[in-house]
């Protein structure tokens, strides 16, 4: 083509969205993404290649997935038409701001949480209002209440644990804002993606009229970041929605036939979150002996904050150690704080030594 072209525009509200990165980087310890530590039992790669031996390749996979949601249903306790499984937790709440978002509506967060839940929305042409956490990154029933019948929000966002933060939503505080959004209908998406590590689950709040679903994914205790999968459980209306706004075939048939092999180690799963809890535990146990301001967590995680130290600085400084935690200094209420990830025994002491060599240079 010799003749001069227009280059197509980009949405305008897209083109001033800042883009979702998480650093990447060839480091010995990588503590950043919240991923499992430990791989899948031993012998989950070589079942999982027995199983796709025989797959039919030439074949659309199962477009309702409907063994892998049989599954989920089995270990959460319910029924497979209120269960919608996708690629990660991110397709699930995309496929939410699709389908009970877009333009003229609005949803709700309270920060700092989950960047995601905001930038998906904006990606759907969802307006997003934010309300701030108090100081100790808690939620009062009230002031939750009180914001939903503000804004009236089409959706509304908690996390159960909250992440970056690690705190637990407490039951009062679940539970007033499923009020609340009962009130302006409102749907309310607790996303539980460390819920294996929280005290209770707000499911057990759900019900077949209760504008309530909660979201969970395969990435963290289950040890399944590479397959990307995640779910969602919520009422029948909800499931029939989501399932119009997503993608034919979006669910590949390793990615179906892995979630269901995962799922036959519940124990194994379980005894993971013990020793991540265990190892959780030795981490905030050095905090307390540094020069630094965490919180508690009830997470595979723990936020912290140091005292003496920009944390960007000490970021950079661990990076050049060899060690990757994420830098959250830029988010909303964050001002100064890193988070990490609780790694292996041995990955665990690594960055405690190294960020103890920091915390001491001149």
């Amino acid at each position: 083509m010799n003749r001069p072209t227009v280059r197509p525009k980009v949405r305008s509200d897209v083109a001033l969205i800042p883009g979702y990165h998480s650093p990447q980087l060839d480091v010995a310890v990588r503590l950043n993404t919240n991923e499992a530590p430990e791989p899948p039992p031993v012998d989950f790669g070589r079942r999982l290649g027995e199983l796709l031996a025989n797959a039919d390749w030439n074949r659309y996979p199962d477009r309702e997935a409907t063994r892998l949601r049989t599954r989920i249903a089995e270990v959460e306790g319910t029924t497979a038409d209120r269960v919608f499984a996708a690629n990660g937790s991110n397709e699930v709440l995309q496929c939410l701001a699709l389908a009970f978002g877009g333009a003229g509506r609005r949803a709700l967060t309270f920060e700092p949480t989950y960047a995601l839940h905001g930038h998906i929305c904006r990606m759907t042409g969802t307006d997003v209002v934010s309300e701030p956490r108090a100081e100790d990154f808690t939620l009062d029933p009230a002031t939750v209440a009180e914001a939903i019948a503000r804004h009236q929000p089409s959706i509304t966002f908690l996390c159960n644990p909250n992440n970056p933060t690690g705190l637990a939503e407490t039951r009062e505080v679940v539970v007033a804002a499923l009020e609340a959004c009962g009130a302006v209908g409102s749907l309310l998406v607790v996303d539980e993606a460390y819920g294996q590590f929280a005290p209770w689950t707000a499911a057990e709040l759900a019900g077949p009229e209760v504008p309530l679903v909660v979201t969970r994914t395969f990435s963290k205790t289950w040890s399944m970041a590479a397959v990307r999968l995640g779910y969602l459980v919520g009422p029948q209306w909800v499931i029939s929605a989501v399932e119009k706004v997503a993608l034919p075939y979006h669910l590949d048939v390793m990615t179906q036939t892995a979630g269901v092999l995962a799922l036959e180690h519940v124990d194994e799963m379980d005894r993971r979150v013990s020793r991540i809890t265990e190892q959780r535990g030795w981490i905030e146990a050095r905090f307390g002996e540094l020069d630094v301001e965490s919180w508690p967590s009830s997470a595979n995680f723990v936020l912290f904050r140091p005292a003496a130290r920009k944390g960007a600085d000490v970021w950079q400084r661990l990076v050049d150690r060899g060690v990757l935690v994420r830098n959250c200094a830029s988010w909303p209420g964050l001002d100064g704080c890193l988070r990490v990830t609780v790694g292996t025994p041995k990955e665990n002491r690594a960055f405690i030594e190294a960020l103890t060599l920091v915390l001491e240079l001149d």
